[in-house]
């Protein structure tokens, strides 16, 4: 995900300051894996030189004063160009499953058990996503249902390698 055009985005309503925008990044995008202040401040820090973005006030705190930023028409121009982009459709071909059935294969261990122990990983960590999907609110049922169902056809390889470990033996070895 693009920081710079998520701060952006979430500067469109109002302006905000650096510690409201990460607060509020972390809430609807990043739970597990909150930004760092330090990425706010130098993404804003960039977002202001090259004219994204500009000082808006400064609000009293209870430690430092803070700036408040303002998205400028630039600004606002770049967020509607990336949100009007399509996302480049990820494909796999240089897998690291399809990497490891074939060098179990090559170093005469077996594919099986490669396979097996992923699809166990795989299985786990659905089973948490469906567990954090039944006990979180809209956006974490969304984003967990992302996920799933790309484990989902992850497990459906697994499945397809599994049924032609035999085939791919023969053209491996």
């Amino acid at each position: 995900m693009s920081v710079k055009h998520a701060l952006l985005g979430l500067l469109e309503s109002r302006p905000k300051h650096g510690y409201e925008l990460k607060r509020t990044y972390d809430e609807h995008f990043a739970p597990d894996k909150p930004l760092h202040y330090g990425q706010v401040y130098s993404t804003l820090a960039r977002l202001l030189k090259g004219g994204l973005v500009e000082e808006s006030g400064v609000e009293a705190g209870d430690g430092p004063e803070r700036k408040r930023y303002a998205i400028t028409e630039a600004g606002v121009a770049d967020v509607a160009q990336w949100l009007g982009t399509p996302e480049e459709p990820a494909a796999y071909l240089q897998n690291t499953l399809y990497a490891k059935v074939v060098l179990a294969l090559l170093s005469g261990r077996d594919p099986a058990e490669v396979l097996d122990v992923q699809r166990a990983a795989h299985l786990r960590t659905m089973r948490e996503l469906t567990g954090r999907k039944s006990s979180g609110d809209l956006a974490d049922e969304l984003i967990c249902d992302h996920a799933l169902f790309h484990l989902e056809a992850d497990l459906r390889w697994l499945e397809l390698t599994a049924s032609r470990l035999g085939e791919l033996a023969e053209r491996v070895t």
